[in-house]
């Protein structure tokens, strides 16, 4: 299913390369299969699943849900490519406030998985987008939040991004106050997984 596991410096936050099929017919991708996500203590209990499609200079983000509504979240880029950033939210964690950073696109077909207590949110870098989301929870509207995109230092590649109303009008990170606790993680020995995977244990 996988060539290659890379972990974030975010704990419990990985970014998956597949094995991607291809023929005269085109490619085929697959994103998730129950087994291997649990083999390595992942929650993968999914939801819902949704996709955008964003225009070139889109910033979406910094966006989560508040606990009990918190999300863990799959994601990959099926058109164009994009700048996908998380953020560490959860108090307690080695990472707490820190972002990472991770090119997703359809050339690579590459997967990142987002554990909950984390914001999300891209920036589009090709002409159109479209970015489709596994989710581990329910919408609700009434626990649906974030941060602002310009409030934690990321270096966005647009200055002048193309954003929502409700984006702009996000709390900056030094006010927001997080309900997040860190749990730990299970220290993944990536080597090993790879050894599975290429064994086709799972």
């Amino acid at each position: 299913m996988f060539k290659e596991v890379n972990k974030s410096i975010i704990p419990g936050c990985f970014e998956f390369i597949p094995d991607i099929k291809e023929d005269q017919r085109g490619m085929f991708v697959k994103i998730y299969n129950t087994d291997f996500y649990s083999s390595i203590l992942l929650n993968t209990s999914i939801k819902e699943s949704y996709f955008t499609i964003s225009h070139k200079n889109v910033i979406r983000g910094l966006h989560f849900q508040l606990p009990p509504y918190e999300v863990a979240k799959i994601v990959c880029c099926v058109e164009g490519e994009i700048m996908d950033v998380v953020v560490d939210l959860r108090e307690g964690s080695p990472t707490y406030g820190k972002y990472d950073i991770f090119y997703l696109s359809a050339e690579k077909s590459n997967i990142l998985y987002i554990p909950e207590g984390l914001a999300h949110g891209y920036c589009v870098l090709s002409e159109k987008a479209i970015v489709v989301y596994n989710v581990t929870n329910v919408y609700s509207k009434e626990h649906d939040t974030g941060i602002r995109w310009d409030s934690v230092g990321i270096p966005w590649p647009v200055d002048n991004p193309i954003l929502s109303e409700k984006d702009k009008n996000l709390p900056e990170f030094k006010y927001f106050h997080t309900p997040f606790k860190y749990k730990g993680y299970v220290n993944i020995n990536v080597e090993n997984l790879m050894d599975k995977i290429i064994g086709n244990k799972i």
